[in-house]
């Protein structure tokens, strides 16, 4: 009997690719579809399906007369929201924060510069809407509540700095602040020093300071990974 609201392309996609990314089954490994739906007792049409998932996310390649084979790490689209958050889910997870709190260093101070020169003013309010979202969430262990501002605030960020590139990031972030909520890699209260950077942040943005936008959000995503020292070592 089939979980309530998922069905069987949603199972199997939700069990296998896991499975590969925390190297349950490691490259080179050819997977059979027979034996896949046997396993997941399913059809071989569902198996073909979430192998086109697999595929486009690079994770796997099919060859006929060969099979399904399991692609090197170095190949798999680790920007995928999908790919992000089964990593975090595996046994790599403390790794694959570090990599993604990089990324963000690299990529959000510039886009908050950006942001305070290209931002219009439903971004500029959409930015103090969130950030005041997270002060009013960030007592009494409202973690979930605060994640969608968080998000949110990260994404206008990212969208308000004119750079499409940078844009497309909003759900590579959005995982990654998902994912520490998910796996507890968060205090049970948000830090209130990296609130009120949130809050400068958007206010910065508004004003048009570009250099402080850049240098908040830098220290944003220091604090970000100082956290991750502490509570994913």
């Amino acid at each position: 009997m089939e979980n309530q609201g998922q069905g069987p392309h949603t199972r199997v996609l939700e069990a296998l690719g896991p499975a590969i990314t925390a190297g349950d089954h490691p490259p080179g490994t050819v997977l059979r579809t027979e034996e896949l739906a046997a396993e997941f007792d399913v059809s071989r049409t569902v198996v073909r399906e979430v192998i086109r998932v697999l595929e486009s996310m690079r994770l796997v390649t099919s060859r006929r007369r060969v099979g399904v084979t399991v692609l090197p790490t170095e190949e798999w689209n680790v920007y995928d929201p999908r790919v992000i958050s089964w990593r975090l889910a595996g046994r790599d997870r403390p790794r694959q924060l570090r990599s993604l709190t990089v990324l963000r260093s690299a990529v959000e101070p510039v886009a908050a510069g950006l942001a305070a020169v290209h931002a219009d003013p439903a971004q500029c309010a959409a930015l103090t809407e969130h950030a005041m979202g997270m002060v009013a969430t960030s007592r009494g262990q409202q973690l979930d509540a605060y994640l969608v501002h968080d998000t949110a605030f990260h994404r206008v960020v990212l969208t308000a700095s004119g750079n499409e590139m940078f844009a497309r990031l909003g759900d590579v972030v959005a995982a990654v602040l998902t994912g520490r909520t998910a796996h507890h890699v968060m205090f049970t209260d948000p830090d209130p020093a990296a609130v009120s950077l949130h809050v400068q942040v958007a206010e910065a943005v508004r004003v048009g300071d570009a250099a402080r936008a850049e240098e908040l959000t830098r220290q944003i995503t220091v604090g970000a990974m100082a956290e991750l020292d502490v509570l994913a070592p």
